[in-house]
């Protein structure tokens, strides 16, 4: 599937809403909590074992960015977009299939495993594109799109709320929101995949970066650059540090005021974890954008460096006022959601856009890493101290002081960032020419 070139006039406004179409889906990935309680109850299942499909669909994201990401940029952005719809879809409908029967490894390997693979090929599928048709915007570009990835939940968790409680929260009842969920995010996608288009300066990737503006740096020369592996740290820290709360956000804050003279209800826990959605969403287009005005390297010490200090003011003061912690927790939350917008912009900046997509699906690997380290922090030492007796805020105490500790390696990370060796950029097909011609005009 050759990538469909805009037609003269075509306004390049209608891209994101493309990339949208297709974030908006795969983020219900974010809203699979609602799911856990009642797959726990019709099948038996702890809450360990509730949570593989959603694990295993990460790690698939990561791992399937970053072996598709070549495919992704050699094939174009259509072709992405519909394999993340049928992935994404037809991981759905096995979920289905396997709630219906009963089956829950059917759900395992339908949501996590093959739906997982069209969460890495859509996250990716438009970033290289938009990227292209916004150089002058590409923070706020990618931020948009990816914006959709971190909003995706706000719709999708209470339609999914919604529907079990219409159709039964047992095991049909599960299998027939599994179905509609497959069916409507195939033709919400559908709309990104008819769309989507490549700007018409655009040639194939074949012709190599003759056509692109500065330096360019292929993806296999990328991933050998201190560059890389720098970003790399950087994304998986302050990932870790976000979805350190994230995963854990009602019981946390419910822990944490269970012995104030007004502990937290069950509904107010939820509205706070909708509220911190709505921070990971904005976040995405509002620091993004802020990226584009005072540069890649600035953003993220922001990110790493204040993120560190919200951490610490909540271990110290969290307890003693909800409005502190709350705003505290939005403002990690509104960097978790920057960190993943802002990051295509930094490779590009970096590396440029010849192979930036593919570039991009490498470095989410570090999103793999996050997803079990984070969770696994926070939980592990919450249940060792609860094991010791310990309750409230001391259950998390211990793991914020090591979130500070790992956006500190962010920070210093984030400061060994240098602009990349020339030896790595491939170089324009006239300046190859005029090596040659020199080659052979040179006495012997």
């Amino acid at each position: 599937m050759s990538p469909p070139v805009a037609p003269p006039g075509w306004s390049r406004w209608l891209v994101p809403p493309a990339a949208l179409s297709v974030h908006l889906s795969i983020g219900q990935a974010y809203a699979w909590s609602v799911f856990k309680p009642p797959l726990e109850s019709a099948l038996g299942l702890s809450g360990t074992q509730s949570a593989l499909p959603f694990q295993l669909g990460i790690v698939m994201l990561g791992l399937s960015a970053a072996f598709g990401g070549t495919l992704v940029e050699r094939n174009g952005p259509r072709w992405a977009m519909t394999v993340a719809l049928i992935c994404f879809s037809s991981g759905f409908l096995l979920a289905s299939l396997g709630a219906a029967t009963e089956q829950y490894w059917l759900i395992v390997f339908g949501y996590g495993f093959v739906g997982g693979i069209g969460l890495g090929i859509g996250y990716i599928s438009p970033v290289s594109t938009l990227i292209k048709w916004f150089p002058d915007r590409p923070g706020m570009a990618t931020g948009i799109a990816i914006m959709g990835f971190g909003g995706g939940a706000l719709i999708a968790s209470p339609w999914s709320a919604q529907m079990l409680e219409s159709f039964g929260s047992d095991s049909s009842g599960i299998a027939l929101a599994f179905l509609v969920h497959g069916l409507s995010y195939a033709v919400f996608m559908l709309l990104g995949v008819l769309l989507v288009r490549v700007p018409r300066s655009e040639k194939p990737v074949e012709s190599g970066p003759s056509v692109l503006e500065g330096p360019q740096v292929s993806a296999r020369n990328a991933i050998r650059t201190p560059q890389f592996w720098c970003l790399w740290v950087i994304l998986c820290m302050n990932v870790s540090a976000g979805i350190g709360i994230l995963e854990k956000a009602a019981p946390m804050i419910t822990d944490f005021f269970a012995n104030s003279s007004t502990p937290v209800t069950v509904t107010a826990a939820a509205g706070f974890v909708a509220l911190l959605s709505a921070a990971n969403m904005a976040g995405r287009i509002i620091w993004s954008s802020t990226s584009d005005l005072i540069g890649r390297k600035n953003i993220y010490r922001v990110y790493l460096g204040v993120g560190a200090l919200m951490y610490l003011m909540i271990a110290q003061f969290g307890d003693s006022s909800k409005p502190l912690f709350i705003v505290c927790a939005l403002v990690i939350l509104s960097f978790y959601g920057g960190g993943f917008a802002t990051i295509p912009a930094y490779l590009k900046d970096l590396f440029g856009t010849y192979q930036v997509g593919a570039i991009h699906g490498r470095l989410l690997t570090a999103w793999s890493t996050a997803g079990v380290l984070g969770p696994l922090i926070v939980n592990w030492i919450a249940d060792r101290q609860e094991e010791a007796g310990k309750d409230g805020a001391d259950l998390y105490g211990m793991s914020f002081f090591i979130m500070i500790g790992l956006l500190v390696v962010g920070f210093v990370a984030n400061e060994l960032v240098r602009p990349v060796n020339p030896r790595f950029h491939i170089p324009a097909p006239k300046e190859a020419a005029d090596v040659v011609q020199r080659q052979h005009s040179e006495p012997a």
